[in-house]
């Protein structure tokens, strides 16, 4: 099979990024709508987060297994089937009338995004030649990067003016003209073949993601239910170690293993998943500081990050080509180190903030997040032999899925925690909150600049 970058190759990128694009977009814009569905529904705050707890527990379930959906279905076919559940989810939530309904739209919509996700990823892996895959893998990276920043503000500007039940249905074009792309532009790389599937070792995947999910979602909680919070994280560490066991006596696992002993992809994972731990906890930390410390609406929050979103949009492509000319380490180490500044510039204002400083440091956060996420995937791939890429893209698809459930809920936490401990107006016990979750954040991302240096130091050489 030759590899070329052709017309076909890219709309089936942006067939499969679209359908990843509609699954982020709509996670982050549902948070806006929180409030209104509290009042709407009757419903407080614990109950109405179920909205994006079983939206992550099911995509983070679907993501582990997607390297067998890729040996045993053809790529169309599970681009179809993906998009098909995706748009049955958005009808449930178009005309849902009651609570129950709205979280039975979002699992299935998980269930399209969970097959998604990694299939754009596993297209340019398949398809692209090397010498290119750092651009297309920014392209990619690009398409559902600027999501997370984009929902606040779509959402914000549809529930002010149509009410939320029209979130649903405005995405739906959008996933109609996905499906008519992918059914022109998705070809086969490689034969199907008839793997057989280890139910015993998904149902530790179940266990390993519902135990850690629900446990760091509960985390404020620890004080007044210590061994309901502890039992869940234990479900969690036993499913781990029943999936270890498992997959090291399978004929045919779910994941391979054996890419764990590849130091270097290690390394690029874990600074991976801090990256996005930060990139999630400041997707919760900024909307909520904008609106209750510094008085702005919550479309005016959205408004603030959305010029970082389309910088750091336009860095993804362009932090791929740099990687594709210069190697790895120049971009991912200079993102990295603009990370940690930006970081460390929130951490060092937090408790005076305003919406236009957050809306510069922010921009210079997003620089970081370009130059970095993208290559860090393309750079940890590219240190496993092409049998086991799709092993090593269901694992970063999965902890990136992961790291929004650990990074929300941690920073929520942290925040709590602040703000309970200080004094003063709400403002100021929220700000000094934010300012705590920073500190936090600054820690992890000084990790993530330690954990990328050794990355490149034990880089294989392309």
């Amino acid at each position: 099979m030759t590899k070329k970058v052709d017309l076909k190759l890219i709309l089936a990128v942006i067939a499969s990024g679209g359908l990843s694009f509609c699954g982020v977009i709509v996670e982050t814009a549902m948070n806006i709508t929180f409030p209104v569905l509290m009042r709407q529904f009757s419903i407080n705050t614990a109950t109405v987060q179920w909205l994006t707890t079983a939206y992550l527990l099911v995509v983070s379930i679907i993501v582990p297994i997607s390297s067998f959906l890729k040996r045993r279905f053809k790529t169309k076919t599970l681009f179809v089937t993906a998009n098909l559940l995706f748009m049955l989810g958005l009808l449930i939530d178009a005309g849902a009338g009651s609570f129950g309904m709205l979280v039975l739209g979002r699992i299935v919509q998980g269930l399209g995004t969970g097959i998604a996700l990694p299939l754009m990823f596993n297209i340019i892996l398949d398809w692209v030649p090397d010498e290119q895959k750092g651009t297309l893998m920014g392209v990619g990276t690009l398409i559902t990067a600027i999501a997370p920043a984009l929902g606040p503000t779509f959402g914000g500007l549809v529930v002010s003016s149509l009410g939320w039940h029209w979130i649903f249905i405005l995405l739906l074009p959008l996933l109609v003209l996905s499906l008519i792309l992918g059914l022109y532009s998705i070809r086969q790389a490689t034969p199907t073949t008839r793997a057989s599937f280890d139910v015993v070792a998904w149902i530790m995947v179940m266990a390993i993601f519902v135990g850690f999910t629900l446990g760091f979602s509960n985390l404020q909680k620890f004080s007044q239910q210590p061994w309901v919070v502890t039992g869940l994280f234990l479900v969690g560490v036993l499913g781990l170690l029943g999936f270890v066991k498992r997959t090291q006596v399978a004929k045919q696992p779910l994941i391979d293993l054996a890419i764990f002993k590849t130091h270097s992809f290690d390394w690029h994972l874990l600074g991976f998943f801090l990256v996005q731990i930060n990139a999630l906890g400041l997707a919760f930390i900024l909307p909520n500081y904008i609106q209750l410390v510094t008085g702005k609406s919550a479309l005016l929050a959205g408004l603030f990050v959305l010029p970082g979103a389309a910088v750091g949009a336009a860095f993804a492509p362009l932090g791929g080509r740099i990687l594709d000319r210069f190697g790895a380490a120049k971009p991912i180490l200079t993102g990295a180190v603009i990370l940690a500044a930006a970081i460390a510039l929130f951490t060092g204002l937090g408790l005076r903030l305003t919406g236009w400083s957050i809306l510069v440091i922010y921009i210079l956060l997003m620089i970081g997040m370009g130059l970095t996420m993208g290559n860090t995937m393309t750079s940890g791939l590219s240190q496993l032999s092409l049998a086991q890429q799709a092993d090593g893209n269901a694992v970063f698809n999965t902890l990136q899925q992961f790291a929004g459930a650990t990074g929300t809920s941690i920073v929520s936490a942290v925040m709590t925690l602040g703000q309970t401990q200080a004094s003063g107006s709400l403002a100021q016990r929220t700000a000094f909150g934010a300012t705590t979750a920073f500190s936090v954040l600054l820690v992890l991302i000084l990790i993530n600049l330690v954990a990328l240096t050794l990355a490149m130091r034990t880089r294989k050489r392309d």
